[in-house]
């Protein structure tokens, strides 16, 4: 991304743009757009750093609820600064479609265009994170994570994923292992290439073979045709295997011929036949142990894992939890058109206080169930349906310690509940929103 940061600014009025223009640093642009068409078209040809919806004295022109969505929805990214007259119905409407903070009239410029530089601070920051990009109007792929473990999976993805080698993907069920397979694949020179995708052991021993390596006509009782497997499908993409330990001992070695010599030998067949391939293979089997009990192949081992990534267990994931569920509730109340506010105290100390055995799987399910069954505005306890959890005691820390660690939670929370809206978060703490915004500086805490 160019040093130059481009800022969205939608507006039937050149009030909001001329305000900012006069006082916003060096190093921004505007694109000024009178109608939301207008904007959409604007982003989907450029990636802005932020953008500045005016709602017009009170009155919603565009829909405001519809322009933050749709604006969100090209690019997760984006923070979108709503200028309205207060808190009226049209500025509520923008923050519950997840505006990132709510200006009054008359307007502060100084203030604002210090928010829109945080607000491009973001983007920055997420857009640096992130490995790559397929366009400039979004991920590759459906992975995120603020946490230093994610960040090491990023980082990993990032440098492995130009490098034609196999990758040994290792992680508990629903830790995302297939998104990294993909995020791979979407980034990798084989991106035009298809993904085949197989899971060694969701398919009988008797008949993976056959899928995986393809057979010859009159190979066996009703072979009546040819047919190419699995592998021989991903020639010139990526071939992942899934539940890889699950293999029987005559399909590792077969598997582990493919490696070494990127040909396959269908059953029934006397000619080889080449498969150029990227191999990337995962599972939640601890393939170590296996090797010493001798039911998976050390030399397999070592061909599959030229690079070893470990997704997380969520558990480990620290605050990526409370994002993601933000991120799925949007989804779900989005997609059952159920007007879901956000979470309440005491279901955030639970999604915190759970061990998530079925890591990011069933955190989706579990969110899903409760916007699905919700009846209130805000999703409880009761909702989740976790089960019994005791979250862990805090200890050692001495008085300031602790009181720094509450005030953080506290606002972590509230921020939570109200998706991000810090106008929203400031009137619920009773504090003002300049001084919730000096603390969540202090306590680098993400809004989105």
């Amino acid at each position: 991304m160019s040093r130059i940061k481009p800022v969205l600014i939608l507006s039937p009025d050149a009030g909001i743009a001329a305000g900012l223009k006069r006082e916003m640093p060096p190093g921004f642009c505007f694109s000024e757009a009178p109608g939301l068409d207008d904007a959409l078209r604007m982003l989907r040809a450029e990636a802005h750093s932020a953008a500045v919806v005016d709602l017009m004295s009170g009155r919603d022109p565009f829909g405001a609820r519809q322009a933050v969505s749709e604006i969100s929805r090209l690019d997760m990214d984006l923070r979108v600064v709503v200028v309205s007259d207060g808190l009226a119905d049209a500025g509520l409407k923008a923050l519950d479609a997840g505006a990132y903070d709510l200006f009054e009239r008359p307007v502060d410029f100084k203030e604002l265009c210090v928010v829109v530089r945080r607000a491009a601070d973001l983007f920055r920051i997420r857009r640096e994170r992130r490995p790559a990009e397929v366009s400039a109007n979004g991920p590759p792929f459906e992975m995120t994570g603020e946490s230093e473990p994610m960040q090491e999976v990023f980082r990993v993805i990032g440098k492995v994923a130009p490098v034609d080698v196999p990758v040994l993907v290792l992680g508990e069920s629903g830790t995302g292992k297939e998104l990294a397979a993909n995020a791979i694949h979407l980034m990798s020179a084989r991106k035009d290439g298809p993904l085949t995708v197989i899971n060694c052991g969701a398919i009988p021993e008797n008949l993976l073979e056959s899928e995986l390596f393809g057979y010859e006509k009159g190979s066996f009782t009703g072979a009546d045709s040819r047919k190419a497997g699995r592998i021989e499908g991903a020639d010139g993409g990526t071939l992942f295997l899934d539940e890889v330990g699950e293999l029987s001992p005559k399909l590792q070695v077969k598997l582990l011929r493919f490696l070494q010599e990127s040909a396959i030998e269908p059953i029934g067949g006397r000619n080889p036949v080449e498969v150029n391939a990227r191999v990337i293979a995962a599972t939640n089997r601890d393939l170590r142990s296996m090797i010493r009990k001798g039911s998976f192949r050390e030399d397999l081992f070592y061909r599959l894992g030229v690079v070893i990534l470990e997704m997380p267990p969520l558990r480990e994931r620290g605050e990526d939890i409370c994002v993601m569920a933000l991120k799925l509730l949007r989804k779900y109340s989005s997609e059952f058109n159920i007007q879901v506010s956000g979470y309440s105290r005491a279901a955030v100390d639970a999604l915190k206080s759970y061990t998530w055995p079925g890591n990011i799987r069933e955190l989706e399910n579990k969110v899903k169930r409760a916007v699905a069954l919700c009846r209130g505005k805000e999703i409880t306890p009761e909702d989740l349906a976790l089960g019994e959890n005791e979250t862990a005691e805090e200890t050692g820390a001495g008085f300031i310690e602790a009181k720094e660690r509450f005030k953080k939670r506290l606002i972590q929370e509230t921020l939570l509940r109200n998706k991000g809206a810090v106008t929203r978060s400031a009137v619920e703490l009773g504090i003002s929103r300049q001084y919730l915004s000096r603390l969540i500086t202090r306590y680098n805490i993400r809004t989105r």
